[in-house]
Order: structure tokens, then sequence, then C-alpha cells
């Protein structure tokens, strides 16, 4: 019999924290915790194999489920002598999903399940207090109606607003046992309104209901949309954790809290997080009231922290974060109930941080010696390196305070303003930048904030979902700006008098909470500390080079400063297209003949060799590779009918000349056209100048300092003999230049292998090559026979449909293209064992794909100057994984 029931707490703990993907996380640190001898309320774990199995057979469960989970509470009940749908003393449950990677607020939860009209004066009499009673089966009816039955939230929010107004109170706790029982009562009468049926009262169909509902949630379209971006796949599914009830809303004595063993934003080694007196667990996660902060360090005047409030509780907590970041090294994101006075464990998992965190914490924690380096460099996403790459705001720059918040997400971010998840991702897709302004996010905005520059709310704490969530993606994010108030039917926010519309330009900063009005100028990120530490370990630790694409002096230095070692792409037609230049170009595109061509040639030779010298200098002693003309010559001829009578006047021709000679060049197909290496077989003279202008700069440069290593690329190779003409079109510039300045410098010719043909027959075009770099942009184009530029209308659609798990384009598709890419460097280094194998496409600065180029042998990757230390550490990160197999488990 297959078992789907695992159980933890109360002396008997089924499962551990090696179980993650089969107890999903939650569960798997429940019982972790629990073997601990931590104070876990006892329960039981539902498997991810129950969800596969649900979503395989018509959404039905497997036969033998509900008699293991009827043991299970069975279990319970004798483990807090209270019995499930008694009327005198009942059990409550809570009901949460928990998938196997931390999603927050992607799924949903049900707490105090088992309360109908009978268990709720049981539930008052065994704890003396009415009001609770009645709290907790409002809460209970709002959550269970929201997330099984489908009521729209709001519905409930506008009863609970009115009750308040009758009363006259501001705060849900002010109201009485009376007002609760009434607002339950409209509850259920709204709930038989909108779902045609009464609110259901038998205990065990609640039950169901809530796991179906979890299990339900797994496909929703807000959780769809987080997989997409985290890169989670469909199929790992979610378990479902069923806990005995502690109750945080009981009174003064208790409370509820997030809390986090090191600080998530800025990586500081103290205690960090909030807590809420008399309240349970969703009122600190959804925002609905501003909780308070632990410990009195990060107490403001007036603020009564935990510390303060509940000290004899609070110090066990500070026990429990030593236990727990000690058994699991690593920065813990723990969920607590106290229930007069006594302390209950709920959840511990890996703290979603900030970038700046990830490194301090990971830097921290190997000098503390709590991990080595290898895991310190592995503890860092590379993706996240992003962040700390982003904009700060200029402390000299003028700046119009608006109003302050909590700093949630570090970063800041300009834009305009937008109310609404739809809008901020419609006017992105536009190329705008937006700044999406919520009173409070919920996991239906996540497209919405991935979409924005930043995030601005004017409810929730530093781990409400608009924090935690935008820390995960890395947008700035200010939470809790309480004096902030927005009108989304005016599409207004105002603060101290002062009114702001949808559309104006603000500014947040998320390192220190404060919103301005208007743009502020920002500066460039700086580099050191942490991040150097964490980038010498990963150097340490990676085989493969990493080199940027730049064809531009700014470009090569940005790409120096983070740490590139050479350039893997200079695409030499981005030169060509300098107004300066630009007409030299056309004249030769306009020649008629060979004589005409090398004139103009000959004009454009002095700029392309200063082009060279300018990287040369800049990238001193490293290698450059430089890919020869590779766009087809009519993308250089102007298009319009204005901008061709401009043209045909400054280059002194009739303009009915130049709109014929473009007619003839047009193709078809210009990606499968005359271009490449084709224009060099074609027009020998183009590749000769080229060569010469590059030899030329590097003789010159090598004067004075140290001499660079050029790299010269002929693009677009499908065949040797294209290969041997064209290198000995180089070969010969070289020699003639060397006798014309009596010395030599060392350089290397070879190829882009982006076509199908050329990885196939790479073991003979090998004979002519130095250097193989995949040029994986095209060489994906021409295997799916997709062009990048129209892709996007389907692509999208594919991944969705799971067609393709990613965009191929973004990240290689390692199944064919990268089976391209392994076929043509075993082959070319069975020809030749000296062959240097490099990537120069988008894929060269994404992660995964690193992680191929690591396995399949290949000696460096080239990305964009922004993108090289993501490149670097993704590569420590693929060697480490190769040699220390427990990471890749994992």
């Amino acid at each position: 019999m297959t078992k789907w029931v695992y159980n933890f707490g109360a002396g008997v703990n089924d499962g551990n924290a090696s179980l993650r993907n089969l107890l999903g996380g939650k569960g798997a640190n429940l019982a972790e915790m629990a073997s601990l001898d931590l104070p876990v309320p006892p329960g039981f774990t539902i498997t991810t194999e129950v969800c596969t199995e649900y979503y395989k057979n018509g959404r039905q469960y497997p036969a033998d489920l509900k008699a293991q989970v009827d043991a299970a509470l069975a279990r319970i009940e004798a483990a807090v002598e209270r019995k499930f749908g008694d009327e005198r003393k009942p059990l409550l449950v809570s009901v949460r999903s928990g998938a196997r990677v931390s999603m927050p607020g992607m799924m949903d939860t049900v707490l105090n399940l088992g309360l109908n009209d009978e268990t709720v004066s049981g539930l008052a009499a065994a704890s003396g207090d009415e009001r609770f009673a009645w709290d907790s089966y409002r809460r209970f009816i709002q959550m269970y109606g929201s997330v099984v039955l489908g009521v729209d939230h709001h519905r409930f929010e506008e009863i609970i607003e009115q009750a308040k107004l009758d009363a006259n109170v501001t705060e849900d706790t002010a109201l009485k046992p009376g007002q609760w029982r009434d607002v339950v009562e409209q509850y259920k009468r709204m709930v038989e309104e909108e779902t045609g049926k009464p609110f259901p009262q038998n205990p065990q169909d609640q039950l169901w209901g809530a796991i179906g509902a979890v299990f339900g949630s797994w496909m929703n379209p807000r959780a769809n949309v987080y997989r997409r971006l985290h890169d989670i796949p469909a199929d790992w599914g979610t378990a479902v954790n069923v806990q005995a009830m502690v109750f945080g809303n009981m009174g003064e004595d208790c409370a509820t809290g997030v809390c986090f063993t090191r600080d998530p934003s800025t990586g500081v080694n103290e205690f960090y997080g909030e807590y809420l007196v008399n309240a349970q667990g969703e009122d600190v996660v959804a925002g609905i009231r501003t909780p308070r902060p632990l410990s009195k360090a990060y107490a403001k005047p007036g603020e009564i922290s935990m510390e303060e409030a509940l000290p004899e509780a609070y110090q066990e907590l500070r026990k429990v974060r030593e236990i727990l970041e000690k058994h699991y090294k690593d920065m813990q994101d723990i969920e607590f109930t106290v229930q007069q006075n006594k302390l209950y464990m709920l959840q511990t998992r890996s703290g979603k941080r900030s970038a700046a965190a990830s490194l301090r914490i990971a830097v921290d924690m190997a000098n503390e010696g709590l991990i080595d380096r290898n895991t310190a460099v592995m503890r860092v996403n590379p993706a996240a390196l992003d962040q700390l790459l982003h904009p700060t705001l200029d402390p000299k720059a003028e700046k119009k305070l608006f109003a302050k918040g909590l700093p949630a997400s570090p970063g800041a971010a300009s834009g305009a303003v937008v109310f609404s998840a739809d809008e901020a991702e419609l006017r992105a897709q536009k190329g705008e930048a937006v700044i999406l302004v919520r009173i409070e996010t919920s996991p239906e905005d996540i497209h919405g904030m991935h979409a924005a520059r930043g995030i601005l709310t004017t409810r929730g704490g530093m781990t409400s979902h608009a924090a935690v969530v935008a820390r995960g993606m890395g947008r700035p994010c200010v939470a809790g700006a309480g004096g902030v108030s927005v009108d989304y039917g005016a599409q207004t926010l105002s603060a101290s008098g002062v009114t702001l519309h949808a559309g104006d330009i603000i500014t947040i900063d998320g390192a220190t909470g404060e919103i301005y009005a208007g743009a502020v100028k920002m500066i460039e990120p700086q580099l050191s500390g942490d991040f150097g530490t964490l980038m010498e370990w990963a150097d340490t630790a990676r085989r493969l080079k990493v080199r940027a694409n730049a064809e531009t002096p700014l470009d090569a230095e940005t790409a120096r400063k983070f740490g590139a070692e050479g350039i893997g792409l200079c695409r030499t037609e981005h030169m060509f297209f300098d107004p300066q230049r630009i007409g030299a170009v056309r004249q030769m595109i306009m020649a008629r003949d060979e004589a005409g061509r090398r004139a103009a040639l000959a004009r454009l030779l002095p700029f392309q060799r200063d082009d060279f010298v300018s990287l040369f200098r800049i990238m001193e002693g490293l290698p450059v590779t430089i890919r020869l003309l590779d766009p087809p010559l009519h993308e250089f001829l102007p298009h319009g009918e204005a901008e061709l009578g401009e043209v045909a006047e400054a280059l002194g021709m009739d303009a009915a000349a130049i709109r014929e000679r473009a007619h003839e060049l047009a193709e078809t197909n210009p990606m499968l056209g005359h271009r490449g290496c084709r224009l060099g077989v074609t027009y020998p003279e183009i590749y000769e100048m080229q060569a010469r202008a590059i030899f030329e700069a590097a003789v010159e440069v090598g004067k004075t300092a140290q001499a660079p290593v050029p790299e010269i690329m002929i693009p677009l190779v499908g065949t040797r003999k294209e290969l041997d003409i064209t290198r000995a079109q180089v070969e010969a510039a070289a020699q003639a230049v060397f006798a014309e300045a009596g010395r030599t410098i060392e350089y290397s010719v070879g190829t882009m292998i982006e076509l199908p043909r050329a990885a196939i027959t790479a073991g003979q075009i090998a004979g002519a090559a130095d250097f193989f770099s995949f040029g994986t942009n095209d060489l994906t184009q021409t295997t799916f026979g997709f062009s990048r530029d129209d892709a996007g209308k389907f692509l999208p659609f594919y991944v969705e449909k799971g067609i393709l798990p990613k965009d191929p384009f973004v990240s290689l598709d390692i199944e064919g293209v990268g089976a391209l890419v392994r076929l043509a460097a075993e082959g070319g280094r069975a020809a030749k064992p000296s062959l240097k194998l490099g990537i120069c496409g988008e894929h060269g600065g994404d992660p995964a794909s690193i992680s191929f180029c690591e396995e399949t042998g290949l000696d460096y990757v080239s990305c964009s100057p922004y993108r090289v230390p993501v490149a670097r550490l993704a590569a420590a990160q693929a060697a480490i994984e190769r040699k220390e197999h427990h990471f890749r488990d994992k």
C-alpha cells in the first residue's frame, strides 16, 4: 500500500527535511523541527504524489487516501485531547499548501477549520472567551468562503467595515462577541446568496473541501505565473499540511508573527521580524494590520516590541532562532504563534532575501565557519546579482519628498504611477517605466509586480506579500506607507496635502522607504566588499573563462570593471552605423565595381582602425574576438522615401539609383541570404579592409602597451571551403601589415558555428579553424526554423502550453541546439585537440546555459557587460556542482 500521509509532532515524525520533494518544504521542515523537540503542534502531511495522482486521474483522489487521513486525524485528536466536530471540546485544524520550493502567497490556506454553528459554542466554553470563538468562526467562514467556495474576499471586507462603522470602532479587535455573531450571520447569508448553497457545517466536508482547494490552487493563474517566472515545473505538485490549530487571537497574552534569523534586506546578523498581538497569521502577511517589530532595536518611538510585550516568549524564540540557524546552516524565515504566553512553531524555511543580503549572509556564514566557501558561492542566485547592478539615488540630487514608508526591498526606481497590475504589464510591454501603486498587493498582482520597475503599498509590513515577492524579484519596494492615501476610483495618491495622479512620475527608494515626486537622478552601483569577496571565491572555483560582448569603449570598460577576461564578440557592423562613417559604407554598397568599393573602403579603414585601437588599449593583453561583417548590405541602406532623399543628397547621387540598388539587394529571407562569410567570398575587399584595420591597430597598440590577441572570426560558415577562402584573405592582410610595420603580433582565425551543417561537419571545418565560437542566437533560429524577431507572437503560448519548457532564445534548448553544440565540440576537438571553444550568443549570460557549457567542456562564455558577474558566479556554481554532487541533488 502506498503511504500517502506522513505524521509529525507529538512524538511521531514519519518524515524529515530530506523528504522535501515528497512532503514539500513546509511538511518536511515541520517534521524536522518536531524531531528537534521544538514546540510544533501535531499534524500530518498529504504528499505531493497525491497532487500528481489527483491531476492525472481527473481530480480524483487515490482510493486508500481517506482511511489514512482519518487515522492521522485520530492521532491528532488523541494528542491534544479534542475531537474533530465535537460540540464541547472541538479540534480545529489549519489546512495549508506546501510545495517543495517556497512560493509565498501563491497558493491557498484555511485556518480554524472544524468550526460550525455548534462547535463555536464549545470553543467559547473551552476557552472562556466568547469574543475569541466568534472571531475565529468569522475568520474561518471568510477564508473558506474565499479560498474554497470562490466568494470575492471584498464581499467579506464590506460586511466587517460596515460592522465597525455601526459600532464606531476602527480596529477589528474592538468588536464585541455579539457584534461578531452578527457578522457571522451576515457572512453565511451572503455566502448562500453567492453560491446558492448554505455554508457547509459538516467538519469532514469542510476538510475535504479545503484539501481539494489546496490541490486546486497549484494550477491557479497566479501560481502558474509564479512558476513560469521562477522556472518551477508544474509536475512537482504541492503537498497539503493539516495541523492542530493554536491561537494567537485569544487575548493580549497571545500573538502571531514572522521572523528572520538575519535581516533579509541587508543581511546583518540581527534578529528581525514582526508580530501582532491578539491576531492570526494571515493578519501579518496580508498587510491588513500594520505589525510591530520583534526586537527593541528595530522599534520606533511609541512602538512596543515583542521583546517588551511578551518577554518570556521572545526569549524562547531567540533560542529557537539559534537552534534553527545552526541546524539548517542558512538564514531561516520562521512563522510562530504565541497562545497564552506559550510559543509554537508553525513553519521554517530558507528565507527569501535581497541580493545584497544574500551576499552578506553567504560571506558572513563562511567567515563564521558555519559553511565553507564553495557552499557560500552556491548560496547566491547568479540572476539575483542583477539587483546589485541597479542604480541607487544620487545623494546630491535634488529631491522633493512626497511621503515615507517601510524600506521593504532595496534599490531605487522612477516611473509613471499606475494603480493596477494589468495596466503595469500593458504599459511595460510598450517600454514605459512604471511604479505599481496599491493599497496592498495580493498574489493576483504578481504579473504587474514583475512588469513594474518598483512597487509602493500603503498597507503591510516588511513581511507582507508585496515585500516578500518584491525582494525575490529584485524589484525596489516601499511598503506600509500609511501616510499615503490611494483612491483607485479617482486614480490619485495623496500625502500631506499633495495629490499625484495616474501617469505622474514618482521615485521610490527601497533602501530608505522614501517616496519622491518626480524623477530623481541615480548613480551606478559600486561593486566591493562582500561582492568582491564572493567573486574572488567564485573565480577560484570556476574553470570557464568569462568574456563580454562589446564593440564600444564604454561597453569594454564596463566589462573590465565587472571582471571580463576579454571580448568574446565584437560586432563590427555596429561600428558602421556611426554618422561619420555610414556615408562611406553606403558609397561602398552603391559602387558598381571593385575599384569603387575599394575607394569607399579606404575611407572606412581609418575609422575601423581607431575603433580597434580603443578596444585593444582597454583590453590590454586580453583576447578580443572580432566578427567580420555579418548582416546583408541592404540593412545599411535607407528604407523610407524621406530618408532615401536625404542620403541621395549627402552622397551626391540620384535617389532613383539608390532606390534601384536597394531593390536589387532586397531579399525575401535575409537571415538566410547574402550575409556572413558569403559577403567575404563575393566581396573579398570588405574582409581585407577589416583585417588590415585590425592588424594595424594591434601593431600600433603593441608598440606602447602589452599587445592584444586578436581572434578574427568568420561568421555563418557552412562549409570548410568558405573558411579556407576567407582565412586566406585574413592571413594575406596580416602578412602585408607585418611586412610594412616590421613586427608581428599573435593572432588566430576561427569561425562562428551557427548553422546545423557547420555543427555536423565540424570535424572538417576544424582543419581550417583555430577556434569555434557558438553563435547560439542564430543556431537556435536555424535549428528550430524560428525567426527570433517574429517568434514572440507564439513562443509565450508554446511555453504556457508546455510545448517548450522555456523560450529557447533565453535559455539554451539543451535537447536540440545543445546536441548540435556537443556534436560540434566533440567533432572539432577530435580533429584538432587544441581547438578553443566558446559561446557568444545571449545564452552566455544565462545560468542554465552556462551549466551546459561547463558540462560540454567549452573554454569560455561571452555575454553582455552587465551580465559578466552573473556569468562568473554561474560558471563557478557549474564547476562546483560537477565536483560536489550533493549540490546537484538539491
